[in-house]
């Protein structure tokens, strides 16, 4: 028996005692097949205080809303935006929230067949019996249609047209064909609740041109990087303490550190410095919240194993070459500009440790 604990939870694990709580004072009606009302959904999603729901997401409610009225009908919700502005975490939150299953997922770039999106049969079954529903093993899709359960699809610019055309049918009229199987096994009705949530990073036009049919089956919402800092801030920080936890590593960020960590990026991914100076904005790396969020997580980790849990400015630099810096050489000129025009100027201990940082070992 495997002892170890699980690296990562999917949200319904997570926040078990949350779902159930809210389920239990959700009183507003609720979709066919769904577990929460839009509205409980919601509160899920973006938090309330005085119900005891932590925030998990930050995001205008009203695009939160949209998606969620958009999976209530029979349209599938489309979420797009840049790397790391945590639409699968959307995804994620929102199934839980719905059916309590986050995990029927289809990556786009990792499949090649419309046999691995739908179904696929068991060989030996299928060789001794002939086609029957044991023999049949059932994909992501099958299993959410069959169930009546939300399926999640990532990056599904990278899939081929061949396999965005055959979403197109079950998009259309609910509805798996089986021609090996006779009878009322011949074909598959989607029950109440199956819907479709997909992702696409705006990085990835240009992989494969998304079908315009496929495009009217689904409404379209557009995630955005966070933009008030302190807001990105919160975001990080509880992040990295749930990412700390997970390690098994007891370690509480610094404030100041993280403060300053956020500000960079922040600052570096919109080219402008908080106070309204055009600043440099980095070609190669994505500058994401999700990326500081790992920025913080291993120098939480760092702190524990060499610095008996003291998370210090002076190693932030370090962490931040290796996220920011990949192997674009005009990139490290312009951290070395953002450095001496931004960094530099920046009135504190934390700022000033920082940057004797970057002059000590980074600065050419």
């Amino acid at each position: 028996m495997n002892d170890k604990a699980i690296q990562r939870q999917p949200a319904e694990t997570y926040y078990a005692e949350e779902l159930a709580s809210l389920r239990q004072q959700d009183k507003w009606p609720r979709p066919p097949g769904w577990l929460l009302s839009p509205k409980g959904v919601e509160t899920f999603v973006l938090g309330d205080a005085a119900s005891g729901i932590a925030p998990k997401f930050v995001a205008p409610s009203e695009i939160v809303t949209r998606v969620i009225i958009s999976l209530a009908t029979q349209r599938g919700a489309m979420l797009v935006g840049e790397p790391g502005t945590a639409k699968s975490w959307l995804s994620e939150l929102i199934c839980a929230a719905i059916c309590d299953n986050s995990t029927l997922i289809i990556q786009g770039g990792a499949i090649e067949t419309v046999q691995q999106l739908l179904y696929t049969w068991n060989s030996a079954i299928l060789e001794s019996r002939g086609p029957c529903m044991e023999a049949l093993i059932p994909g992501p899709v099958y299993r959410g249609m069959e169930q009546g359960l939300l399926v999640r699809y990532e990056e599904i610019a990278r899939s081929s047209p061949a396999l965005q055309d055959a979403l197109l049918s079950i998009m259309s009229e609910r509805s798996i064909t089986i021609p090996e199987l006779s009878g009322e096994a011949s074909i598959l009705y989607a029950r109440d609740g199956f819907n479709l949530v997909a992702t696409s990073n705006t990085t990835d036009v240009g992989v494969n041109e998304m079908s315009s049919a496929l495009k009217r089956r689904m409404n379209f919402e557009t995630i955005r990087p966070i933009r008030n800092v302190e807001d990105e801030i919160g975001v990080v920080m509880r992040e990295a303490e749930k990412a700390l936890a997970a390690s098994g590593v007891e370690v509480k960020p610094d404030d100041a550190v993280i403060h300053a960590l956020v500000v960079i990026f922040h600052e570096l991914r919109n080219g402008q410095s908080l106070d309204g100076r055009s600043t440099d904005r980095l070609a190669s790396a994505v500058m994401s919240t999700a990326e500081a969020v790992s920025v913080a997580h291993a120098m939480g980790v760092y702190s524990y194993y060499y610095r008996e849990g003291n998370m210090l400015a002076e190693d932030l630099t370090d962490f931040l070459v290796g996220a920011a810096i990949k192997d674009n050489a005009a990139d490290l000129k312009r951290m070395n500009h953002y450095f001496e025009t931004e960094v530099a100027s920046k009135p504190g201990k934390v700022w000033e440790t920082i940057y004797q940082r970057w002059q000590d070992s980074f600065r050419f």
